[in-house]
């Protein structure tokens, strides 16, 4: 989980500048790939790579990127392993995306619960990557929440209640819900009939008092403690 000293919420956010990214996975088509599409873009820039998980955290350190995609098996240190570092060791660390073949694989919701903000299928179109890296930059919303909803089906079946929960207020509550169903804070703000600024500042209380650094991690949390219950795909028939 994420270090609790980190309560409240990371700050750092992208304001209109180039979004640096570092790439870490041990393919090197992969990462090329990743860094032609990336760089393609005129908001997007690799500023680093890595070709194992413990090589990916002094390049971290050192390029200080606004997100990382991380590989999440990689020799040496897996990814699960290097994004607990990351987020350990950087006072204003950067968001994680962590990137796998399979997107039910035990691995993808433990790194999640490590401090991941999403993952990504290493199959994923162009556009979804270019989305996905702008999304979790921005941090505003959930990356793919039908999928972490499906995850959290599969590796909670029992949730251990938290004693946070008692302490959100009655609004505090109706936000963390929303955004398990991944909705802005815009369009948080248009279901409950207040302002966006009411809405971030019911998030970040929410990240205070689930002890959480964004989005992602909050509604883990909100699963993991059985506050908000995922229901399982159905099954074909």
């Amino acid at each position: 989980m994420v270090d609790p000293s980190r309560r409240g919420g990371d700050t750092r956010r992208v304001a209109g500048g180039t979004i640096r990214v570092v790439v870490a996975d041990d393919e090197r088509m992969v990462r090329t790939a990743l860094r032609v599409i990336l760089d393609a873009e005129p908001d997007l820039e690799v500023v680093g790579e890595a070709t194992t998980g413990a090589g990916a955290i002094p390049v971290v350190r050192a390029t200080r990127p606004d997100v990382v995609l991380m590989d999440v098996r990689m020799p040496e240190v897996d990814g699960i392993r290097a994004t607990e570092q990351i987020l350990a060791s950087m006072a204003a660390p950067p968001r994680i995306v962590v990137v796998t073949t399979f997107e039910n694989d035990s691995y993808v919701y433990d790194a999640l619960r490590a401090g991941a903000s999403g993952f990504l299928l290493k199959r994923a179109a162009a556009e979804e990557l270019i989305q996905a890296v702008r999304l979790v930059a921005r941090s505003d919303s959930l990356l793919f929440p039908a999928r972490l909803r499906e995850l959290a089906a599969r590796h909670c079946p029992t949730p251990l209640p938290a004693p946070w929960a008692a302490r959100l207020t009655e609004r505090e509550a109706q936000v963390l819900r929303l955004m398990t169903t991944g909705l802005t804070n815009a369009e948080i703000a248009g279901r409950m009939g207040v302002g966006p600024a009411t809405v971030k500042t019911h998030v970040a209380s929410v990240l205070a008092k689930t002890g959480t650094r964004d989005r992602t991690q909050a509604v883990i949390a909100a699963y993991a403690s059985g506050f908000v219950r995922p229901v399982p795909p159905a099954r074909p028939r």
